[in-house]
């Protein structure tokens, strides 16, 4: 890429450096951070290169205290001690926007001794978003529901195929510009091979990869699922406890996500478990080789890739949305109702999704979402059920059914 490609983060990035000393950005590797960060920043620090990381092991507050800021420091969890120094220097001097931090490794931010608290912002920036692809400007998905707006499908239609490809073409920035399917693919195949290998290793010393990887195979075969554990530690040929520590770890590299389950003393019967989801349905390519055909192929795998482009979409708006959405899932015990991604927005309310590979939706795919709504009353604000067809209609009382395309499309 020879040009920047505006994202999302851009105005909350410029806006939170305008009133904290220090913002930490955090994301899977090779999300675009370090390329978003660097515009911000007279400084650029890759503590992830010995060069650059060499004077930070000898003293971090020396090193720190003769750069110009705002100082970019790259992959900070390389070189703990940094954020110490960091810590130390907000300490002394509040004076906002002096530090940029990008990390993608979570673990050492859940400690609680974690040296950030009340000193530093954090953000989150996912994959790409198709709107980002596109360059399309838009407002958040649910902060248009949250305010009332017609969902609009986008200018141009994509079918059923074209929902699939967008999918696993991935929102890496990396593979969202490859010049080939086949450069894409590799890409995607190298990336999944460096995580499981070498960040993995990095992360947590000792870990087999041989086995880690049949794990992420059996996650990513099962993803957008709310499967059992055992299903997913045999199927890998681990134990449970290899296989809890797995996940801890995939999680930590934030390249799997779990969904989880929401509750409300109105209902009863809810299930705790949470929802597995890929980060990015492009993962699929590089960890099990699938392309559209394999997906059109096998009906379970189709309805799981949807799925899980749809979350990845709302997950990376999330963070950037008015209404500060929180995402979960929904479903009783025995499944006998389930909603794919439920979204609470503002003071309690909730938006319901649900996506079905169909172009013809009717009311019986709102089965769920119209007992939800009866639930709920006046806590729920809307339904929708996200297609694959061209039109959004209405399917009942704050029940509409909507092109999975209306997640990008233009303000009007």
């Amino acid at each position: 890429m020879t040009t920047y490609t505006p994202r999302l983060a851009d105005a909350t990035v410029a806006a939170l450096l305008e009133e904290a000393p220090a913002l930490l950005v955090l994301g899977p590797r090779a999300t675009g951070k370090t390329t978003t960060a660097a515009r911000f920043a007279r400084t650029i620090v890759r503590l992830d290169r010995d060069a650059d990381a060499a004077a930070f092991r000898a003293d971090p507050d020396v090193a720190l205290a003769t750069l110009a800021t705002p100082v970019l420091l790259d992959e900070w969890q390389v070189v703990p001690a940094v954020l110490g120094a960091v810590k130390r220097a907000v300490d002394t001097d509040r004076t906002p926007g002096r530090f940029i931090l990008t990390g993608s490794v979570r673990a050492d931010l859940q400690a609680p001794t974690w040296a950030g608290t009340g000193r530093v912002l954090r953000l989150d920036l996912g994959p790409m978003t198709v709107a980002e692809r596109l360059g399309v400007g838009t407002r958040p998905f649910l902060d248009r529901i949250a305010a009332g707006a017609k969902l609009a499908p986008a200018r141009k239609h994509v079918d059923l195929r074209g929902y699939v490809e967008l999918a696993l073409t991935s929102g890496f920035p990396e593979a969202v510009f490859a010049r080939s399917d086949s450069a894409r693919r590799r890409w995607l195949e190298s990336y999944v091979e460096q995580v499981l290998t070498r960040d993995a290793l990095d992360a947590e010393s000792g870990r087999d990869p041989t086995r880690l990887r049949r794990y992420f195979e059996a996650y990513a075969l099962n993803t957008a699922g709310v499967v059992e554990d055992k299903k997913l530690y045999d199927a890998a040929g681990i134990n449970r406890r290899t296989a809890v520590a797995y996940e801890g770890l995939l999680a930590n590299l934030m390249v799997v996500d779990a969904l989880p389950a929401w509750t409300s003393n109105r209902l009863k019967r809810l299930t705790l478990a949470p929802k597995r989801h890929l980060v990015d349905p492009g993962l699929l390519v590089g960890a099990l080789g699938v392309d559209t055909a394999a997906v059109f192929a096998d009906g379970d795998l189709l309805g799981r890739v949807l799925e899980s482009f749809v979350a990845a979409q709302l997950r990376a708006e999330a963070s950037y949305t008015s209404s500060r959405a929180r995402l979960y899932h929904l479903r009783t015990e025995q499944g006998r109702h389930e909603v794919d991604l439920l979204a609470e927005v503002g003071a309690g309310q909730v938006i319901g999704i649900e996506i079905k590979a169909t172009s013809a939706p009717t009311a019986g795919d709102a089965t769920h979402l119209a007992w939800l709504r009866d639930e709920l009353r006046s806590r729920f604000l809307l339904g929708v059920v996200l297609h694959t067809g061209p039109r959004t209609f209405e399917l009942g009382e704050r029940i509409v059914a909507a092109p999975i395309s209306t997640l990008w499309a233009p303000p009007k």
